[in-house]
């Protein structure tokens, strides 16, 4: 029998791995000898070589170490049951005698085999299907197969890439934050190709989410989607992509056959639909007010900023009516509307001279042409606002843009999205039976599918590659060759409870304000008021500003110390002058960001997965004292 390396702590714990003369790799990496699960893992973590008769442990510059025998090592002459610690894992080196260590005759490596394959269905081949897609692959390597479903996607020769507007794709060219509470948690070489030099800044200040020092990235969406798809598209042998959008009627047969189907469509999920009565009904009346389910309808405006990333975030967290985020200065900045805003949000075929409201339900992204106008090239309708002179709608628009140092030439395209929340009962469900001849499938809701999140940029992503993670870690735990029970998601189910619960009481909070009798009302109703009551006679403007520069230095004084840069009272009081003073007034009783109210902990993925402790060893039996017997 040849010598071995047997997990005893961790997802590999019975796992037996032969040793022989080839080496044996330890790491996250899918191609390793020996896949590690846990985040604390390198891609390439360590090996084990065969050296003049011995088994050598080399740790490969790994960033948090190797231990044996519970000390860090560089190098170690393994003996006889020695054991090796990586991350939170453990394994047990055995010989196949007591003298193999020093004199055995080298022998072949018997590869461990890859035991049954997990398959699983992705429906949704935006980030977070992608990055699920990704993860998995990553821990499990030649234990599963994933297929992804995206009607996005067109085929190129051998590869599949994203459709452009001409083929009915319109590209999502937002810039979102990402939490290194997130991105840390993807694997090292997905971090590499999507951090590259020039595709992320870092806009906003570290925070709550933020790890190790590391602050939230700014990086444009296409960018994100673009990478992982060529990421995907290099591992045909384990990840199969499929440019059609899925269709749960047809692909019945083939989610019985398999073991998951992970449902990352987006909040306007087919497939969830479909499966109501597996995933439960969702609860409105939680995000409401006076029985009415609260919505909002924001109005997405594609511009370049010409103010500095610091001026630009003091101004977005000092008012509640817009919100930049931007990649040097290019980006989305979102309006909040009030609902009779909302009701001009449409598009007006200038043929038939009929309203589409493309803009705000599909959405569709209104880019502006050479004449000037925002043209829909999907249903060839013109954005109605900035063709009516003397629109409310559109004067305000323009104030935003000179709130943000936009000049109108800046302004390229104009969207629209409605938002609001609901209550999920449940996350995880069981949706096949097991049978003799199916092995039992399991669904599971991730992204907007599972929690679609306010209009903050990156909210949503952030809580869908969290699920991701959690979904990917519990799989690659549980997975065993057999079927699955209700038992193996509890702390997934856990985990996205949480992430519904953090987000969406933050995202809450952001929608809602109290006034001065300690009722809440929606922030869109505060700002319909300011609208409606604005007039010439109002109060007067230098009022509105030095109650807002008293705002500006209370946030100043707040980031300074993590945003260098910020402008002077004086460059604030100057820019604030440029605008109208019932503009001012709206952004004074909108009221800042509440940013006491959505701090505080945030959900570590990580607690869910950390191994626990061995039991501690039952106290040794004591003999009874000879006085007691009888």
């Amino acid at each position: 029998m040849s010598a071995s390396i047997t997990g005893r702590v961790g997802p590999l714990a019975g796992r037996r791995f032969a040793v022989g003369s080839a080496p044996v790799t330890f790491g996250r990496s899918g191609d390793s000898s020996v896949v590690i699960a846990s985040g604390r893992a390198s891609r390439l973590h360590a090996e084990v070589l065969r050296e003049a008769g011995r088994y050598v442990l080399y740790d490969r510059g790994s960033r948090n170490g190797t231990l044996v025998n519970g000390e860090r090592v560089a190098s170690r002459v393994l003996s006889s049951g020695d054991e090796i610690t990586i991350g939170d894992e453990v394994f047990r080196f055995e010989a196949a005698e007591a003298m193999e260590t020093i004199t055995d005759v080298p022998s072949p490596l018997v590869a461990a085999e890859p035991g049954p394959v997990l398959n699983v269905i992705v429906s949704g081949g935006g980030p977070v299907g992608l990055s699920f897609a990704l993860l998995l692959e990553h821990l499990m390597g030649r234990r599963v197969a994933v297929t992804m479903y995206d009607g996005r996607w067109t085929q190129d020769g051998s590869r599949v890439l994203w459709k452009d507007e001409t083929q009915g794709n319109v590209r999502r060219q937002q810039v979102v934050t990402v939490q290194s509470r997130q991105y840390l948690n993807l694997p090292e070489e997905v971090q590499e190709r999507l951090f590259g030099a020039g595709a992320y800044s870092e806009m906003w200040p570290a925070g709550p989410d933020s790890v190790h020092g590391h602050g939230p990235r700014n990086i444009r969406i296409a960018h994100v989607e673009d990478v992982l798809l060529e990421m995907a598209n290099e591992k045909p042998d384990r990840i199969r992509l499929v440019p059609t959008r899925f269709d749960v009627t047809e692909q019945r047969e083939t989610v019985v056959k398999d073991h998951v189907l992970a449902i990352c469509e987006g909040g306007r999920s087919r497939t969830r639909e479909h499966f109501t009565d597996k995933f439960g009904t969702s609860d409105t009346s939680i995000y409401s007010l006076n029985g009415r389910h609260v919505q909002d309808v924001v109005l997405g405006l594609r511009v370049k900023s010409d103010l500095p990333d610091p001026m630009a975030v003091l101004l977005t967290v000092a008012q509640n009516r817009f919100l930049l985020n931007s990649l040097r200065g290019e980006g989305f900045l979102n309006m909040r509307l009030t609902d009779a805003e909302a009701q001009e949000v449409i598009g007006v075929d200038p043929v038939r001279h009929v309203f589409e409201q493309c803009v705000a339900s599909r959405p569709c992204l209104m880019g502006r042409n050479e004449e000037g106008d925002f043209r829909c090239p999907t249903h060839g309708t013109l954005f109605l606002p900035a063709l009516v002179k003397g629109s409310a709608l559109w004067k305000r628009v323009l104030e935003g843009l000179v709130l943000f140092g936009v000049t109108e030439e800046n302004l390229s395209a104009v969207t629209g999205f409605r938002l609001d929340m609901v209550q999920r009962p449940r996350f995880t469900a069981r949706l096949h039976s097991t049978t003799s001849t199916t092995p039992g499938t399991y669904g599971f809701l991730l992204g907007d599918a599972a929690n679609a999140i306010h209009f903050w940029p990156g909210r949503g992503l952030n809580s869908g590659l969290a699920s991701a993670v959690s979904l990917a870690r519990s799989l690659s735990n549980a997975w065993r060759g057999k079927a699955f029970r209700d038992a193996d998601f509890v702390r997934h189910e856990a985990a996205m409870s949480m992430l519904q619960y953090r987000h969406k009481s933050r995202a809450w909070n952001a929608m809602v304000t109290t006034d001065e009798h300690g009722d809440s009302r929606a922030i869109k109703d505060v700002i319909a008021q300011s609208v409606e009551e604005a007039a010439p006679e109002g109060p007067d403007g230098e009022t509105d500003i030095d109650a807002f520069m008293d705002r500006l230095r209370e946030i100043r004084d707040r980031l300074s110390p993590r945003v260098p840069g910020m402008p002077d009272d004086t460059a604030l009081r100057g820019h604030l002058r440029k605008l109208r003073r019932e503009t001012l007034r709206t952004l004074l009783v909108s009221g800042a960001w509440d940013t006491l109210t959505v701090g505080g902990e945030e959900v570590d993925i990580d607690i869910f997965y950390r191994q626990d402790p061995d039991p501690l060893p039952a106290p040794a039996a004591k003999h009874p004292d000879p006085r007691l017997r009888n």
